[in-house]
């Protein structure tokens, strides 16, 4: 597992750059249709290089640490594109991004760039909820005739669900934050209080019902 103090630095630079909001008070509505008082766009920390660097350089470590024999990154589109080309680039080796499901037109691709034949990849995403997206490229990629060695994200939810459907994959998943640790730490800083802590425990342990009585 990631290095706790990762996990922790990690979760500050969201919260700081306020690529997370927690608001049980006012929640969000995600595409999905869930009502959550979370809300996080990993995209936002783009645009501050200390922060992308940290988070570049992270993936690294850890890809090397974990999937040393690493041949190509795969970006998930569309959020983990920038991501994985970042990674990719400092590592020197190929990448290739990943549509949700083929383009409808031209050549159909769902792989966009070169990806050889067997080539031991590692899928780059930016956040994982139910992890169904994820697993939709990880099949788009072994169809496409990558062999994948895991996935890596900045950060995940935690949904137990989500942690088993990559179990059931056979997709080693590490990611350098969670929303347990996000968290810890927003207390800490006094982001969130206590008060709403309590709220945002209970969104976490189930998310479907805290959505349900906050309609």
């Amino acid at each position: 597992m990631i290095d706790k103090e990762i996990s922790a630095k990690v979760a500050n630079y969201l919260l700081d750059v306020k690529a997370v909001k927690l608001n049980p008070q006012n929640p969000f509505t995600w595409t999905s249709g869930l009502i959550s008082p979370i809300y996080c766009d990993n995209r936002v920390t783009l645009s501050y290089p200390e922060v992308r660097t940290y988070i570049r350089d992270m993936f690294v470590k850890i890809i090397k640490e974990y999937f040393s024999d690493v041949e190509c990154i795969a970006g998930i589109a569309t959020a983990g594109i920038a991501q994985g080309a970042l990674v990719a680039q400092e590592m020197g080796i190929p990448y290739v991004y990943i549509r949700p499901e083929p383009k409808k037109h031209g050549m159909k691709n769902s792989v966009e760039g070169f990806l050889k034949e067997g080539s031991k990849t590692v899928l780059v995403e930016d956040l994982v909820s139910t992890g169904k997206s994820s697993l939709a490229a990880l099949d788009n990629l072994r169809n496409s005739g990558g062999v994948a060695l895991g996935l890596v994200s900045i950060f995940t939810y935690g949904f137990p669900e989500a942690l088993e459907r990559f179990k059931q994959a056979d997709c080693p998943y590490i990611y350098l934050s969670n929303y347990s640790v996000l968290l810890e730490e927003a207390v800490k800083s006094g982001y969130v209080t206590s008060q709403n802590k309590d709220a945002l425990e209970s969104w976490s342990a189930d998310p479907v019902a805290w959505a349900a009585a906050h309609k």
